[in-house]
């Protein structure tokens, strides 16, 4: 078994029953892409022959689900009380499953083919339902819709840099592409004797006195694992060279201030 399987089994079997340890990041991947997110209890699951389920994680094996719907987190309230869908369940040691049977989970999935199906949108899309991860992933997916939410970032477009008219002095502006084209833009201004600010306007004006987002707030998520880790050529095409070199600086400032996506599964 690769270092890579055995990883992926690892978060797998930590799922499976016991409290998530996945990050804010994680839940929010999951959640901002599953157009079904439910709480339902395990009634059966039935182990499929080794041989047509392709794509099984060694060390998993791949069973069909039955479950009860106790909640409906995110849909539209048509979903069937009884659910079935394909899991890859973790082994232990011996080669067995965990006992599911009776346990209650989030599921984050699609519709499936026919009424009652669905499909998980990853393999790890499925959680043990404790209070509080419930509690997480109903914060997390009420930020989503709420209104004004910070869309998804796409990438960067332009940068501009204007240098002071004394040593150490400078301002940048870096405009961001959205997803549903809303403006959003990066501020960055040095002044001699401070420390460098920066600030983010989600719409036309920059509000030079707006806080950097808290870690583990969505608006944080969006720019944390959302942009590069530096600034594009493209970006600073326009710029002199010295206006270009300040603009990736102070993005660079920007990034650091951020700090690392938290994230510990690959990005759905």
């Amino acid at each position: 078994m690769s270092a890579g399987s055995a990883t992926a089994v690892e978060r797998a079997q930590n799922s499976a029953l016991q409290p998530s340890r996945l990050s804010y990041a994680d839940i929010v991947d999951l959640a901002d892409t599953a157009p079904l997110v439910l709480q339902a209890r395990v009634l059966n699951m039935i182990a499929l022959p080794p041989a047509p389920a392709t794509n099984v994680v060694p060390g998993t094996r791949r069973y069909y689900i039955e479950a009860q719907v106790t909640g409906l987190i995110r849909g539209d309230g048509g979903i069937s009380p009884t659910v079935s869908y394909l899991y890859d369940v973790p082994l232990d040691a011996r080669g067995k499953p965990p006992k599911l049977k009776k346990t209650t989970v989030i599921l984050f999935a699609r519709a499936g083919a026919r009424p009652g199906e669905i499909q998980l949108t990853a393999r790890d899309a499925q959680l043990a339902a404790t209070p509080a991860e419930i509690s997480r992933v109903k914060a997390i997916l009420s930020d989503l819709v709420a209104p004004g939410a910070p869309p998804r970032i796409l990438g960067l477009g332009d940068a501009f840099h204007v240098a002071g008219t004394v040593a150490g002095e400078g301002e940048t502006q870096i405009f961001l592409r959205t997803e549903n084209g809303e403006p959003v833009s990066l501020s960055i201004i040095r002044r001699p004797g401070l420390e460098p600010r920066w600030a983010l306007a989600l719409g036309e004006i920059v509000d030079e006195a707006a806080r950097p987002p808290e870690r583990g707030s969505l608006l944080w998520y969006r720019l944390a694992c959302g942009l590069p880790p530096s600034l594009p050529p493209r970006s600073v095409r326009t710029l002199a060279a010295p206006d270009a070199e300040a603009a990736r600086a102070d993005y660079e400032l920007v990034i650091a201030a951020l700090g690392r996506c938290d994230r510990t599964r690959p990005a759905s």
